[in-house]
């Protein structure tokens, strides 16, 4: 079978250095899908992580008898986790916009990898218990009137947003890492 490979004959088309596209646009490198370590999607993964995660901290830290309970207590921690993980990583999204650098190293990719791991499944862990002590309150003891209940809610569907908007980051730097030979 007569078959020309790119080896064989290789090509003449010399990639440019000058920084112009010439009428070939430059390729979409799978690594740089939007939502990415570095990528203007990525800054707004971590900024909405950021502000969920500060409203959830900050609604559950106002009320006055939010330390009464364990869940509570450790959706303010996990919440607060979150908030200074995706800050810190929002500070290193915005640098390496500016200066144009990747954020896709292995080691790297690995330490996000792992921090969204650890910090996305501990905000959802702390919003599953504070909706179970939620619903419990609310539904089963019918004791709103003595407790912060819209309070308790709030924190608590702003910390499973928060969940939500940490997932994809977690799944883009596992799927990154996990496709690195």
């Amino acid at each position: 079978m007569n078959v020309s490979h790119g080896s064989v004959h290789p090509v003449d088309d010399v990639p440019t250095t000058d920084g112009a596209a010439g009428p070939n646009p430059p390729r979409v490198r799978m690594k740089d899908l939007p939502g990415m370590p570095g990528t203007p999607a990525g800054l707004a993964l971590r900024l909405s992580q950021f502000l969920f995660s500060t409203a959830a901290l900050a609604v559950m830290a106002s009320t006055s008898d939010f330390p009464s309970v364990t869940a509570f207590c450790y959706l303010v921690a996990a919440t607060g986790l979150q908030t200074l993980w995706s800050f810190s990583l929002a500070i290193a999204d915005v640098y390496a916009l500016l200066v144009g650098r990747s954020l896709q190293s292995h080691k790297v990719v690995c330490l996000f990898t792992l921090g969204d791991g650890m910090t996305s499944t501990l905000t959802f862990a702390a919003a599953c218990a504070s909706a179970g002590i939620t619903v419990l309150i609310d539904n089963d003891l019918d004791s709103c009137a003595h407790n912060h209940c819209a309070q308790f809610e709030t924190a608590t569907a702003m910390a499973f947003i928060t969940w939500f908007t940490a997932l994809p980051s977690f799944l883009l730097n596992f799927w990154l890492l996990a496709s690195r030979r």
